[in-house]
């Protein structure tokens, strides 16, 4: 039986000011998406209407703990994919590590510290706790966190929906490929049909 609203969280994973603003550590770096850019505008109108009806809208933040002097504790992996982040970079409390101002205010904001936020986080914690069951999962990077936090969903018995174009990646086909394979875990549906069933579910 599928959760009411009162249940449902939009899961918005990392779209945060260091991914998506100019002035943010992958746009100084020149490492930007126009899907990428475009999701929050996108994705704004369904976390307005699934909070109006009783929703909550629940944002993971990727985060970078810095060490004693500054640095970040960065993975290996990840400083040899991105050697362009550096101190101040997503770090806890940070503009940067804030979700983006269009999709202001969250009612929850958990920090993560890798592809899934479930891992060594209070994601699940505060799910429970708030009586969240159905998840409606959006952000970046679809063949990163989105893709990992969707599988953990499922793992731990959420519902889940996966936004189809409440997603991006730095490359279409390889966002494409993704949406392709995990639309064999979950439910998918765009944003306008996501918008379309929050309505539907508010007036029965």
């Amino acid at each position: 039986m599928s959760a009411s609203l009162a249940e449902t969280a939009l899961l918005i994973v990392d779209l945060q000011n260091d991914f998506i603003h100019p002035d943010g550590a992958y746009g100084r770096a020149g490492q930007s998406s126009a899907d990428i850019a475009a999701l929050p505008e996108r994705i704004a109108p369904l976390a307005k209407a699934l909070r109006a009806a009783g929703g909550s809208v629940v944002s993971t933040q990727f985060t970078l703990v810095p060490g004693r002097h500054g640095e970040p504790l960065i993975a290996p992996h990840l400083k040899k994919l991105r050697p362009f982040l550096g101190a101040g970079d997503f770090e806890p409390g940070s503009w940067g590590n804030a979700l983006v101002d269009t999709l202001q205010p969250a009612d929850f904001a958990v920090e993560k510290v890798a592809y899934s936020a479930f891992y060594m986080s209070r994601l699940e914690l505060v799910l429970n706790r708030a009586g969240l069951k159905r998840l409606i999962i959006c952000g970046i990077v679809t063949n990163g966190g989105v893709a990992a936090t969707l599988r953990d969903a499922h793992v731990r018995d959420f519902e889940t929906i996966l936004l189809s174009d409440g997603c991006g990646a730095f490359k279409r086909e390889t966002h494409d490929v993704t949406i392709a394979s995990l639309s064999t875990v979950s439910p998918v549906m765009t944003c306008a049909e996501a918008l379309d069933m929050v309505e539907s579910e508010a007036n029965a």
